[in-house]
């Protein structure tokens, strides 16, 4: 289909706006791409490999929407690879999942298949692949989900049973988890209030997810230490479903978290800080760069250090930055450039 220049005009300036820091420039961006459906295609998934991952997770979002074959193989390909960030990838699964029943849904199935029984792919896009299997006829996926029974991921466990009762298994009942949980009655199981999380987060006001921080981590730091990893990591997807309402209500919990850890914290900390974390948060990130000796742990330290010394337009002449080179010195240029 032939493109006017206006339009190419359009189409740029809209994908240039899935990189918005305000969530409604991003939203209205998506929903113009989808209109303009297949003019847009070939430039949105351009977009899928040159841009922030927000920016990458919106269009691929869009690319769902749309429903045009040619995102398929783009998608699958994405998958693939064990160093996409969980939530774009997530969001290419959502690609995935439109053309399961298409004339190349073998290769979908295959591909979510292969994410969904991979136990080192990050738990948020193991989900989404299951989630996206679940569109199958019963009988296809029941297989896969007796597969599932002894997977060592909770949150993977309990996803494959919700349709054998054991697990909350709508919108309501996860909300009543919450509900509960913000009571101070939080489940047995981290697990479950993880998959609350995932399902019902967005439907909370910032404050109660927020309260719902706090007790987590009241009930993490009761807890024998063979389980406390598990409310910690539950504490995290707690942080990153505010973080993905561009909230910073719970930055001090971050910042104190890294200041005490006398370890690696979850991954979903880390999420959280590089997409809300703000100056007051850069010497506890630096102090845990400078002691840390895991590789992983360094690298996403970094990663989270220049996300938010960008998004701030922080410099050298900024008072925290100052402080951290006079206390470490060397360490902000070693991040900065790692």
């Amino acid at each position: 289909m032939p493109i006017r220049a206006s339009s190419s005009r359009q189409i740029d300036s809209l994908i240039a706006n899935l990189s918005a820091e305000n969530a409604v420039t991003r939203e209205t961006a998506v929903a113009r791409l989808t209109l303009l459906g297949a003019r847009a295609v070939e430039r949105l998934i351009a977009a899928t490999d040159s841009m922030p991952p927000i920016a990458r997770t919106a269009a691929w979002r869009a690319l769902e929407a749309i429903g045009d074959p040619r995102a398929l193989e783009p998608a699958l390909a994405s998958l693939a690879s064990s160093d996409l960030e969980p939530e774009v990838a997530a969001a290419a699964v959502g690609v995935a999942r439109a053309h399961l029943r298409g004339v190349h849904g073998a290769a979908a199935v295959d591909r979510l298949a292969t994410v969904l029984f991979d136990r080192t792919r990050h738990e948020t896009l193991r989900l989404a692949a299951l989630r996206a299997l679940r569109d199958l006829e019963p009988a296809a996926v029941a297989p896969i989900l007796a597969t599932l029974a002894d997977d060592p991921n909770g949150a993977i466990r309990l996803e494959a049973a919700l349709r054998g009762g054991n697990a909350p298994s709508s919108s309501e009942d996860t909300a009543a988890v919450l509900a509960r949980a913000r009571e101070g009655e939080l489940p047995d199981d981290p697990a479950i209030l993880r998959h609350a999380l995932a399902m019902s987060a967005q439907s909370l006001p910032l404050l109660e997810l927020l309260e719902l921080v706090k007790r987590i981590r009241e009930r993490e730091g009761s807890e024998p230490a063979k389980t406390r990893e598990q409310w910690r990591i539950a504490r995290g997807a707690a942080h990153v479903a505010l973080a993905h309402r561009g909230s910073r209500l719970a930055v001090f919990d971050l910042r104190e978290s890294l200041e005490t850890a006398k370890g690696l914290l979850p991954v979903e900390f880390l999420e959280a800080l590089r997409r809300v974390g703000d100056a007051t948060c850069l010497e506890a990130i630096a102090g845990a760069y400078a002691k840390a000796r895991d590789g992983w742990w360094r690298e996403h330290l970094a990663e989270a250090f220049k996300a938010i010394t960008a998004r701030e337009k922080l410099t050298r002449r900024h008072a925290a930055l100052k402080k951290i080179e006079k206390r470490w010195p060397g360490c902000f240029a070693t991040m900065a450039k790692g």
